[in-house]
């Protein structure tokens, strides 16, 4: 919920949510790190409120809504079909001008060996016209608390033989590829975007720094070796990142699911060293807002967007226009009618 204090910085300013999750009945396992097991168009609309001037938003994978039945590699497969009908949906216009699902970043799992070229074709047929990424996960930390046994990738995913001819596929495809990995692994992204310098992709959550766990309390001391690791990652042109994912439980602030909700100035004070280090080190043109949402779960979209509005208020008037909509519009390709009118 947003806090009624709240006002819109730059209400015009087109924004495109360039990361979010639709799902519905999530797993067990999952539901806690969520907070509720069903998050759909109309939750997310409800979500986004109308202070901000939001115009589309990427629906990317989170687990859900996958086949009951058929091969094990294709199951998957129904997720971006479950996320193509709600984007069908807001294509109708019926639920209001916001084109939620405009791109739709689908599961892979690219240690399948020569079945990832089936996967893929299988994915791109369920959603030829949003379908513009793929994402698998690499998360690790060498203290297994932070992630609970439930999303623990195996250390260095990224670098395995297995996933790297797997990924291929995925480079030859010219689809986008998000990489989430936490901090402490953002070496493995540089990695991959040297071993693969044509194939785009789209850093997650500013290499996801994390203050759990044994990293608890350490987050300046760690910052220095997140920033040598993120100016690495920014000299490969072919690497985007993604503004967000700092309002998740994985970054240990006070701020998460805090009631009363944080206000747009404390989430920028906190957050602000991460974004503003981002955008200085790859450059607006390379850098997309995203809500993360509900993974990510401060409060309501006009507080959390507004933050992120503070952050850049020192950045240029097209540079913001690039953060909040243009680069997710051209890394994606989305073709936003709003965006090509002079």
């Amino acid at each position: 919920m947003d806090r009624p204090d709240e006002q819109p910085l730059f209400p015009d300013l087109p924004v495109i949510d360039s990361a979010h999750h639709l799902v519905d009945r999530v797993s067990d396992a999952i539901a806690p790190v969520l907070g509720l097991r069903r998050f759909l168009i109309d939750d997310y609309l409800d979500y986004l409120g109308s202070i901000h001037h939001v115009i589309a938003s990427i629906a990317t994978e989170g687990l859900s809504m996958y086949r009951a039945t058929g091969p094990a590699e294709l199951r998957c497969v129904g997720e971006t079909e479950f996320l193509n009908g709600q984007a069908a949906m807001a294509a109708s216009g019926l639920y209001g001008p916001c084109l939620v699902g405009a791109g739709i970043i689908a599961a892979i799992d690219c240690r399948r060996g020569d079945w990832v070229s089936r996967i893929l074709e299988h994915q791109i047929a369920a959603a030829p016209q949003r379908l513009k990424g793929f994402r698998q996960s690499a998360l690790w930390d060498a203290d297994p608390s932070i992630l609970g046994g439930i999303f623990d990738c195996g250390e260095s995913l990224y670098r395995q033989d297995e996933f790297l001819r797997g990924f291929a596929h995925i480079a030859r495809s010219g689809y986008c590829f998000d990489a989430f990995v936490l901090a402490p692994k953002l070496s493995d992204v540089l990695f991959l975007a040297s071993r693969f310098p044509d194939a785009p992709i789209v850093l997650n959550h500013v290499g996801q720094p994390i203050g759990i766990g044994a990293h608890g309390g350490r987050l300046a001391e760690e910052f220095p070796q997140w920033r040598r690791d993120m100016a690495k990652i920014a000299a490969c042109e072919n690497v985007s990142v993604k503004l967000g994912g700092l309002g998740s439980y994985l970054l240990g602030s006070s701020l998460f699911r805090a009631q009363p909700p944080a206000s747009s100035e404390q989430m920028a004070a906190q957050w602000r060293p991460y974004v503003e280090t981002a955008i200085d080190l790859f450059g607006a043109s390379r850098c997309m807002f995203e809500s993360n949402r509900p993974t990510d779960d401060v409060g309501g979209f006009g507080t959390l967007c507004n933050a992120y509005k503070r952050i850049t208020a020192g950045c240029s008037a097209d540079e913001r226009r690039q953060i909040f909509a243009g680069t997710a519009n051209r890394i994606y390709n989305l073709e936003i009618e709003e965006l090509s009118r002079p």
